[in-house]
């Protein structure tokens, strides 16, 4: 078995980093485990699944807000295909941390490494 790290690629959103700066932090964060690999794609989801033979994707959740949120993709997905969503609670120590508040706290120059891995390191 193996774990597939899957940057989804959205022209909508407008990211602070370019997407081989993502994969690098996260190839980095990783690179110790040989089972999990970083990979991308463009459009849904479960058609990237089904490329590489996925059965299950693994999601994390916060707070109820996330939940409500990513069972109603779940139940997307699943009437769309046979792949199964799996759901992680954050550890409750790290569960208000956002993307948002990162990138707040990063544009606003504090200190952000408290709130991402180690190997987010900014030029």
């Amino acid at each position: 078995d193996e774990l597939i790290i899957a940057i989804g690629i959205n022209a909508e959103k407008k990211y602070m980093f370019s997407l081989k700066e993502r994969m690098t932090f996260i190839s980095e964060a990783f690179k110790d485990e040989p089972k999990v690999k970083i990979m991308t794609y463009e459009g849904l989801t479960i058609d990237f699944c089904k490329k590489v033979n996925a059965t299950y994707i693994l999601r994390g959740l916060r707070n109820p807000g996330d939940f409500e949120f990513e069972k109603a993709i779940a139940h997307t997905n699943r009437k769309l295909s046979d792949i199964e969503t799996v759901f992680l609670l954050t550890a409750s120590g790290k569960s208000f941390i956002s993307s948002s508040i990162v990138r707040d706290v990063i544009r606003n120059g504090g200190d952000y490494s408290v709130l991402v891995p180690n190997t987010v390191k900014l030029s």
